[in-house]
């Protein structure tokens, strides 16, 4: 039997100081929730002030949004000095008579896919800290996007759409537009509004109250040709000219009676039955212009990222007046606390840009030709290419926007899987440009022709690109797409 023993053993344990927990907490604030952070620390702080000072040049990219004040536009910023965070929350004899975060204008120029944005950030993993808040009718339409729809391409098309979406649960504005803004066919856009159309609640997304009312019977099972008929004619349903009614909808008048209950059940505002907050104008964190050479031009709006500064002289005179030891380290703590955020506003801005910067090089295609060109790319491929955790990639990109001549994208959506080309084929293609090749073909098929899911996998050969079948099924439902047979059922009916 052993003998009981003292043993003495080394090892190493991450441990989650306060600091760590607010630096993460901090990278993945979005624009509003860090203001607010900011905020309340400059209440709590004595040692915290506002940073003032007045903005210099107007940039392009800042003329191409509304800003609300000139202390919103991008200036010069100068990280040369950048060192790493204190390794406490202690006071800081070395910093200057003023430390403050100045960083107005941060950029990045894409040249070739080379780097010019230059610098380091340690990396931070952890708890996950999503605020929660009341949901409103984007957020409800969102997350159903976001779990019912795998293509990144119609997840950009059907973002921008939602951000259409009015009070009431209508998409009235002209989607035209939308087609130069993506490099999209107006059937692209058309198709992805018919996905949003399958959201809940049932009507959301119509374009006019006869295709809201019309969603609804069809989730009834009750849009017949007599009901088609009258909600094609809701102007003579208004004036009450019922004997017109009947003779367009073909039937008697107890089935008319009928027809009007039935609509009267039904919302024509589906969008309203949500808590509607004041909305709040949506402003971009990173902006991305074409320069003259063609090459692309990325920087940070400044104007999102609050300027703080710490008041050394403040702190000095406090500390030595005070005789107390519990009142001095108290002044010590808040006096480290403030040094450390501003440099962790530095490091996030930092950060943000390194990981934007990356995302534009590796996405040229898609800011050039548009949405269907985009490439495939994981968390994993932006975390390779610039030293962080693919975890602080997920941080950067969830809540933050890109501000490009294609419109306004949150960062995530630019991620999508990849599917390998045959052998010697050349590179690998998006899961998001196979499904919009599957989409083309069954669009261009006719009723006589349907093509079955084993034709399309020999046309995708065809294009160099191998996949299974039940893959090509499995995408073709992911898009809404009805079976071969239904299809055909479908176009021969129409004929």
């Amino acid at each position: 039997m052993n003998a009981p023993k003292l043993e003495l053993r080394q090892g190493q344990s991450l441990v989650m100081t306060q600091a760590l927990q607010q630096s993460i907490k901090l990278l993945q604030c979005n624009s509003i929730e860090l203001r607010e952070f900011v905020e309340q620390a400059l209440e709590e702080n004595p040692f915290l002030a506002q940073d003032d000072s007045e903005a210099g040049d107007t940039s392009e990219a800042a003329q191409e949004t509304p800003r609300t004040s000139e202390n919103d536009e991008p200036r010069e910023a100068d990280f040369s000095n950048d060192e790493s965070f204190p390794s406490d929350m202690q006071a800081d004899e070395s910093w200057d008579e003023t430390a403050s975060i100045d960083a107005d204008y941060m950029r990045y120029e894409h040249r070739s896919g080379d780097h010019s944005a230059d610098y380091d950030g340690d990396d931070t993993c952890g708890i996950e800290d999503n605020p929660s808040s009341g949901v409103s009718l984007r957020e409800h339409l969102l997350y159903q996007l976001h779990m019912d729809v795998q293509d990144s391409a119609k997840r950009i098309i059907g973002a921008q759409l939602i951000d259409m979406v009015d009070d009431a649960g209508y998409i009235k504005d002209d989607l035209a537009p939308l087609c130069e803004m993506f490099g999209v066919e107006m059937p692209e856009i058309e198709e992805t509004l018919a996905l949003l159309q399958n959201f809940d609640p049932v009507g959301i997304c119509a374009r006019s109250l006869s295709d809201c009312l019309s969603l609804q019977l069809r989730e009834k099972n009750r849009l017949d040709p007599a009901m088609q008929k009258l909600l094609a004619n809701l102007n003579l349903l208004g004036d009450a000219r019922f004997d017109e009614l009947q003779k367009k909808c073909g039937v008697d008048k107890e089935d008319l009676r009928q027809m009007i209950a039935e609509i009267r059940e039904l919302n024509p505002k589906p969008g309203s039955g949500f808590t509607h907050e004041i909305s709040q104008t949506l402003e971009p964190d990173i902006f991305v212009r074409r320069l003259n050479d063609g090459n692309w031009h990325v920087e940070l709006n400044m104007g999102n990222f609050p300027k703080v500064m710490v008041n050394k002289r403040f702190y000095k005179k406090v500390t030595s007046e005070t005789r107390n030891k519990k009142d001095k380290d108290y002044l010590s703590e808040q006096f480290g606390t403030a040094n450390w955020l501003v440099r962790a506003l530095e490091q996030r801005a930092q950060t943000m840009l390194k990981v934007a910067s990356e995302l534009v090089k590796q996405q040229d295609a898609f800011f050039r030709l548009g949405v269907r060109y985009m490439k495939p790319m994981t968390l994993k491929d932006i975390a390779a290419a610039t030293g962080y955790h693919e975890s602080t990639i997920s941080r950067v990109t969830n809540g933050k926007y890109l501000l490009c001549p294609r419109g306004t994208f949150e960062l995530k959506y630019f991620f999508t899987s990849a599917l390998a080309r045959i052998q010697g084929g050349g590179e690998d293609v998006s899961s998001q440009a196979v499904k919009h090749f599957i989409a083309e073909m069954i669009l261009k098929e006719t009723p006589d022709k349907i093509l079955l899911d084993d034709d399309i996998v020999e046309l995708l050969k065809e294009r160099n690109i191998t996949v299974a079948r039940r893959t090509v099924a499995k995408y073709r439902e992911a898009m809404g797409i009805a079976s071969s047979p239904k299809r055909k059922r479908e176009k021969q009916g129409a004929l």
